[in-house]
């Protein structure tokens, strides 16, 4: 097959993010319809470049880059063949939908997302620092995003909210109950940082779909 631009760019897509599934590809990339992108995909997955795996019952497919999509870009990837663990499907896939919804929220090009991969990449080898799921900047001002979906020791967790502080001017923790434990630990911690704000996964999930 021609590789084109378009093509390239599903690449970089799928190397940015942990989890992303077809519809998630359609948005990062900028297809008109689903049908469009899902045609150009199994290309891509015919030729080689990618692979599509079913990993989680119920979940659509997940894709991955292969080794052969590395000797066509120019850039290096990180994520080629990654391996993708049971328990952080729900998660990540969270989290690219969040993305999704917040670049829409703020009218920002998702290139203009840093996600927590290239944060990472960006701080080289040593010792792994904490990062936020991604973050973003509007105004001047930059934002980090949190997906919690499962509440950590509370002294992680709280030590995750004073490196926020510190280093970003907000913070927006998703969440999936405004009610639950999570949520009221960060209703806590307002007081001392009021950069905090708390949102509720199912509006963003809602308004996605």
């Amino acid at each position: 097959m021609r590789v084109m631009e378009r093509d390239r760019e599903i690449i970089r897509v799928i190397d940015r993010w942990r989890v992303v599934q077809g519809k998630h590809i359609k948005d990062l990339v900028g297809f008109d319809g689903q049908r469009a992108c899902d045609r150009r995909l199994r290309k891509l997955i015919e030729a080689g470049y990618i692979k599509r795996e079913k990993i989680l019952y119920g979940i659509a497919g997940i894709y991955s880059n292969t080794n052969k999509a590395k000797k066509i870009m120019a850039e290096s990837l990180s994520g080629v063949n990654r391996k993708i663990r049971i328990e952080q499907i729900m998660h990540e896939i969270a989290v690219v939908e969040t993305a999704i919804y917040i670049s829409q929220k703020y009218e920002i090009k998702i290139k203009e997302i840093k996600t927590e991969i290239e944060l990472h990449r960006q701080d080289g080898f040593g010792v792994r620092k904490h990062r936020p799921d991604f973050v973003f900047n509007k105004n001047g001002k930059t934002t980090c995003v949190e997906i919690e979906l499962n509440l950590k020791a509370k002294n992680r967790f709280e030590n995750n909210i004073i490196n926020n502080f510190e280093n970003y001017d907000k913070q927006i923790w998703i969440v999936t109950s405004l009610e639950n434990k999570i949520a009221r630990i960060l209703e806590e911690n307002k007081d001392k940082y009021p950069d905090i704000e708390i949102w509720e996964l199912g509006e963003i999930q809602r308004i996605e779909k």
